[in-house]
């Protein structure tokens, strides 16, 4: 199945501690259906000091489940859901299904 939700998407987050927050995808795993959102779904882990890096408490963005995220509307800044059609070129594109418009 083709993927709704990609790498530098500015998504928003429909349930949890994080509602309504809005952030870019850096990374998804399409197998776990999992994606991590920046800024979203901190964490704070107990780093060991090393030569290279410095130790103590770090914060940084968990997985979520795709299912928690929608896609922002380039038009109207609301979340919407993705759908695919056949563009100009006889590609298949993804578009937003509240404004029409081409993402």
């Amino acid at each position: 199945m083709a993927a709704k939700l990609r790498k530098g998407d500015k998504v928003v987050v429909l349930t949890g501690r994080d509602k309504g927050r809005q952030g870019e995808i850096l990374e998804v795993n399409p197998k776990e259906g999992r994606a991590v959102v920046a800024g979203i779904n901190l964490v704070t882990r107990h780093q060991r000091q090393s030569q290279t890096q410095e130790g103590g408490r770090i914060s940084k963005p968990a997985a979520l489940d795709l299912s928690n995220l929608a896609f922002v509307d380039p038009k109207s800044g609301e979340p919407t859901r993705v759908g695919f059609r056949i563009g100009e070129d006889g590609k298949k594109v993804r578009f937003a299904k509240k404004s029409g418009e081409a993402i």
